[in-house]
């Protein structure tokens, strides 16, 4: 899949801009946007894993299983790429989100696009006052783990068995620590 220019007339709105990372802008959905959900995390995923049945019926359904119970999308626009990342927040439970389907398009990795979205994500869940953020991965997802930690996420074995069972590829269950 193409990357979407930002010139391209579209119906989103920017929700932040890192001065640091001034070349990447984080959207919030809009329907114009929401085949990247889809493209961007079958390409992630793809890469490294299967795509297990949780993956489709959360890809195929994102309005429903994300944002109607509450959660949001994200999607990271590069100035010189167009959308190249996404991201989600699903809500769990009360106060209780995962951190979910972040990815990025091969072509964009180190162009700090990642970086921008977690922020973003983080962001978004203190002023939502998200009391439990958690994510799940695999311990070959050795970069994305290591931007998680700088970013203030630590290895929880509660989340593990709570919600790891979730994905067969899961190995790493990781809890945001709010200041």
């Amino acid at each position: 899949m193409h990357a979407i220019n930002d010139k391209n007339d579209l119906s989103h709105t920017p929700v932040a801009v890192d001065s640091a990372q001034d070349s990447v802008r984080i959207l919030d959905y809009a329907p114009a946007l929401l085949p990247y959900f889809k493209a961007i995390n079958e390409q992630w995923i793809s890469s490294m894993f299967q795509l297990e049945a949780t993956d489709r019926e959360v890809l195929d359904n994102p309005e429903r299983l994300i944002l109607q119970p509450g959660g949001r999308i994200f999607f990271a626009s590069h100035a010189s790429h167009g959308v190249v990342g996404t991201c989600a927040l699903l809500k769990k439970g009360p106060d209780e989100f995962e951190l979910t389907k972040m990815g990025v398009l091969e072509q964009a990795r180190g162009l700090k696009v990642g970086e921008a979205l977690l922020q973003e994500v983080i962001r978004s869940a203190q002023e939502m006052h998200i009391e439990n953020l958690f994510l799940l991965t695999n311990k070959i997802c050795e970069a994305a783990i290591h931007l998680y930690r700088k970013h203030g996420f630590v290895d929880d074995a509660a989340i593990m068995r709570r919600f790891g069972p979730s994905y067969q590829r899961c190995n790493v269950a990781m809890r945001y620590r709010f200041e």
